[in-house]
């Protein structure tokens, strides 16, 4: 199938061109669409069909190639993290703050910072329908840091992460795939590996690859909580 010249302007009709239109070259590589809405529904269809939001104005959707992962089955965490860890320097729970995690993912200082207001309270509603979840590190009543992300199916997709705290993201990270792990989760998506993930086993792989596991991974009857 041949790419669009321009991605498609998208209206109120639910739907999502097939990711493999997506712009190839350039600043817009991955690029799938512009516009349409950030609806619970639309979301969720967008994560189904491996695309994702990344502004609002205007919204684009995004299906990047190669696509980023952490495999599920991931073990090789950095010994000083490991040795960090068995310290539990922080209480860990799950979805009990994930608007302060979103909010403290906006806040964090980082280039090319997307989370706008806009995106909070998309993915607040997202989490009060239940499919967002967050990852909370805390020391005393001090919110360390966390990660948040959007499950269905056996799919989890990462969103972001912040810390407050040396190390308290990648602690919530570590939790969040044991946590996975144990609920039969089989894709964590971080949509492209970055320096950080990279360090904590994130790989690549082609969008067509991603899309096959992600198939079978939305099919899955897993839950998060």
């Amino acid at each position: 199938m041949r790419p669009y010249a321009m991605p498609p302007l998208l209206s109120r009709e639910l739907w999502f061109p097939d990711p493999a239109t997506a712009v190839t070259d350039g600043d817009l590589a991955g690029l799938v669409a512009f516009g349409g809405d950030l609806s619970v529904e639309r979301l969720l269809l967008g994560y189904r069909s491996g695309i994702f939001p990344w502004s609002v104005d205007p919204v684009t959707w995004w299906s990047p190639n190669p696509r980023g992962i952490i495999p599920i089955g991931h073990d090789a965490w950095p010994r000083s993290l490991r040795k960090l860890i068995r310290k539990e320097p922080f209480r860990v729970t799950f979805d009990t703050a994930f608007q302060q995690v979103i909010e403290g993912c906006a806040d964090a200082p980082r280039p090319g910072a997307w989370i706008s207001d806009e995106f909070v309270e998309t993915y607040t509603r997202l989490h009060e329908a239940g499919h967002a979840h967050s990852v909370e590190c805390w020391q005393g009543e001090e919110l360390a840091g966390g990660v948040y992300g959007v499950a269905i199916g056996g799919l989890f997709a990462g969103e972001s992460m912040f810390h407050r705290r040396p190390n308290a993201s990648k602690v919530a990270l570590f939790h969040l795939l044991g946590h996975l792990r144990e609920r039969g989760f089989t894709l964590f998506d971080t949509q492209m590996v970055t320096e950080t993930t990279r360090r904590l086993g994130a790989i690549e792989i082609p969008r067509k690859k991603y899309l096959a596991l992600l198939a079978e991974a939305v099919a899955a009857d897993c839950r998060f909580a």
